[in-house]
């Protein structure tokens, strides 16, 4: 049913985490409710034997057995259940292997609170998502292991649909980038976005230069529309 909540289970060996995850999560969105936690892969697994969730969400070097493994696991004998890694590490082998066995995303830990909503219901609506501080570590997995053409991350539309990737531009935007190209996307004059961010309005007139040489377009209009074409989770 579409007025359902989407059902999650969360596994992490952190405690502390896990349980601030759960409360963060529920809080921020009613759609979401968490059915289950579980501190390494084996107790996740248990959980899906005894109860339905529609996303898992894994960390990656948890005890017994870890979230890569558990991913595989939970693929192969639960199709239907979408997997999102959790991790502060940047281990290249870890992006990879995650993927191969499975894995609908791959995000770090410091990801902001709403991005993270919107990548669940993301993966839950077909979409492949990969942190973009970790796409260079993903090409470079795929190129070792002889995977052809390095290719940033992708999402699909929905599941079945042809993969679409972010664009080229934007791994060139720097944090700074991502700031104003977010207020630009609010429909902020310059002059509102130099009193919002405590800068001058000839900075802010630079930093939106700097913004359209990387989206390669020339002037505020076009700017946007490119902006657009991209989920403005990414820009948070």
């Amino acid at each position: 049913m579409e007025n359902e909540p989407i059902r999650l289970l969360l596994a992490d060996d952190q405690y502390l985490f896990l349980e601030s995850l759960k409360l963060v999560l529920e809080s921020l969105d009613e759609g979401l409710r968490v059915v289950g936690t579980a501190s390494n892969g084996e107790e996740a697994i248990a959980f899906l034997e005894r109860e339905k969730a529609d996303v898992a969400l894994l960390d990656v070097r948890m005890p017994v057995m870890d979230g890569v493994a558990a991913a595989g696991a939970i693929r192969a004998r639960w199709p239907d259940v979408s997997v999102i890694m959790l991790t502060t590490f940047e281990d290249d082998e870890y992006v990879a292997e995650a993927l191969r066995r499975g894995a609908h995303g791959y995000l770090l830990k410091n990801i902001a609170p709403r991005m993270l909503v919107s990548a669940i219901r993301a993966v839950r609506d077909g979409s492949l998502l990969i942190a973009p501080d970790l796409a260079g570590h993903l090409a470079a997995a795929l190129t070792a292991a002889g995977g052809g053409e390095r290719r940033p991350p992708f999402r699909s539309g929905e599941r079945g649909a042809g993969t679409q990737r972010l664009p080229d531009w934007y791994y060139e935007l720097t944090p700074r980038d991502k700031t104003i190209a977010a207020y630009l996307l609010r429909g902020m004059t310059n002059k509102e976005i130099a009193a919002a961010a405590h800068l001058g309005e000839q900075t802010v007139r630079n930093y939106a230069s700097t913004l359209y040489d990387k989206l390669r377009v020339g002037d505020r209009r076009d700017a946007i529309a490119a902006l657009r074409s991209v989920d403005p989770c990414w820009f948070e």
